[in-house]
């Protein structure tokens, strides 16, 4: 790997406010293409109707959608803090996107394809692999066959597959990747990471990126609010590692005493189930002390807003 350019713009905050324009779909076609394995072309980027209806609440906000000339939809959704019915928004997403594009009186054939492109900096699910791909089948439950879809179907729909007509997934998981290759979707997910993109590299896209998403091209007001975005981020993301280490250590260690000290499992795991709820608690403090409202609290911790209303303050 070649020495790095100066740090970049991150990619989140320039799909949410750079890159909406015709001269910038370069950049985002490149990092579809190197995802999805084929060729794409842009025609244009939608307003979403959950963009309009939550347009004062962020965290709901579709990051972007786009179309392509085909007409399929591919919603990009990019999140930085912990939400543990993430996989529930996918879905909604996705539902969203298809009840907002069919029209009333349209046959069910004229549904859109969407694709769910999800880049998310926090530990979504549990697994080693930094990318899954999710699409819908239905297999026989006693020979496990895959049903398929007829010729006559695949000639009048365009497509070979039955999972074709449902929404596929996209999962990124961008946080702590550090992975250079010459591979295009690693060095798309190194520059996720890492906000760099080196002198040698080659996907699709990554040129224009280090070219167009250089944080001296910002003015002076987007710099300002680049900057309190990555101050946020960064506090943000200490935070949640600090208290996570702090009440994971303190469930595990209650949970070892109280293992031994009554001789079964059950003690141990009541132990961590409890540093859990500590740890919850403790970021919601913190969170409360940064002075963010409750329902942005309680949509990164899990926890209701009673029960982060009723949460005493740091002594």
């Amino acid at each position: 790997m070649e020495k790095p350019k100066e740090k970049l713009i991150r990619f989140d905050w320039a799909v949410k406010r750079l890159l909406r324009h015709k001269a910038d779909h370069t950049i985002l076609e490149g990092f579809l293409s190197s995802l999805l394995g084929r060729h794409i072309h842009i025609v244009e980027i939608l307003e979403s109707e959950s963009n309009r209806e939550y347009e004062e609440n962020k965290q709901n906000r579709v990051d972007m959608l786009a179309e392509e000339e085909d007409g399929s939809k591919i919603l990009i959704e990019v999140q930085n803090e912990t939400e543990d019915a993430y996989f529930h928004r996918m879905l909604f997403g996705t539902s969203r996107v298809i009840s907002e594009y069919l029209q009333k009186g349209d046959n069910y054939d004229k549904i859109t394809k969407v694709y769910s492109i999800n880049i998310v900096y926090f530990n979504l699910g549990e697994g080693d692999d930094y990318v899954y791909h999710g699409t819908t089948e239905f297999r026989g439950i006693h020979n496990h066959e895959l049903l398929r879809m007829s010729e006559h179907l695949k000639r009048k729909y365009k497509v070979e597959e039955i999972s074709d007509i449902f929404p596929e997934y996209y999962i990124l998981r961008a946080n702590e990747f550090d992975n250079w290759s010459k591979v295009p979707l690693d060095q798309w997910m190194y520059f996720l990471s890492n906000s760099e993109i080196p002198d040698d590299a080659d996907a699709p896209g990554l040129q224009e990126a280090s070219e167009q998403l250089k944080i001296s091209t910002l003015t002076p007001e987007q710099r300002n609010e680049y900057m309190h975005h990555m101050r946020e981020m960064n506090s943000l993301r200490d935070m949640f590692q600090a208290t996570r280490e702090r009440a994971l250590f303190e469930g595990h260690e209650k949970g070892l005493k109280e293992g031994r000290a009554e001789g079964r499992a059950e003690g141990r795991a009541e132990g961590r189930a409890e540093g859990r709820a500590e740890e919850q608690i403790i970021i919601a403090r913190n969170m409360i002390a940064m002075g963010m409202d409750a329902k942005f609290i309680a949509k990164a911790t899990g926890l209701s807003e009673e029960d982060i209303q009723s949460i005493p303050p740091n002594q």
